[in-house]
């Protein structure tokens, strides 16, 4: 990973760092996942492949809890993390930006709040975000961006880990978060 931007949110940390999630050295990694949850392209598919089969076997039983096998879009599951360095996987459905329309936003934020009370629930204390549904699902990084810091400061305000860390793919995506801290965590130090 290279340069790491940071700011305090009370006493938690939010990071900002372009490289590979799967690397991350955090306690748990976030998953942009399908409904279906059982593997994709992109970072789902990242994960996926470095885990290990064992985490499509954990993925298997929590569908067969889940109404109809679909994950809900802004909700998040919670598997070890196999052959990850991160001890949990915590898979979250982002909305497909041009499908949502108008809730895309709130299912976004959705996503954050639902892993970060996975946090809290588990005593987690540290978890790497990829930047959810800016790939293949086509939100908009600068669009996104806001959505995820501003439902990451809430849900931080409220407990949970010390370190949320962006573990982002580009530095055009680094960019447009790094912009959007700029104004939503900067005052809330």
């Amino acid at each position: 990973m290279r340069s790491m931007h940071r700011y305090a949110l009370g006493r938690a940390q939010v990071e900002f760092v372009v490289g590979d999630i799967t690397d991350a050295e955090t306690v748990a990694v976030a998953n942009a996942a399908n409904s279906l949850l059982m593997g994709g392209g992109g970072v789902d598919g990242a994960i996926h492949r470095a885990a290990g089969a064992e985490l499509l076997e954990a993925l298997r039983e929590i569908k067969r809890t889940l109404p109809g096998g679909v994950l809900e879009t802004g909700r998040a599951v919670l598997t070890p993390g196999f052959g990850l360095n991160a001890r949990w996987v915590i898979h979250c459905v982002g909305p497909i930006y041009e499908r949502e329309g108008e809730r895309a936003a709130d299912l976004l934020s959705g996503c954050y709040r639902s892993a970060l009370a996975l946090c809290r629930e588990s005593d987690i204390e540290s978890i790497a975000f990829p930047s959810i549904s800016t790939g293949v699902y086509g939100y908009p990084v600068a669009e996104a961006a806001p959505v995820a810091l501003e439902a990451v400061r809430r849900s931080l305000s409220e407990a949970g880990p010390t370190l949320c860390q962006f573990v982002l793919f580009d530095e055009p995506t680094l960019q447009a978060y790094l912009e959007a801290a700029e104004k939503t965590l900067k005052n809330h130090n």
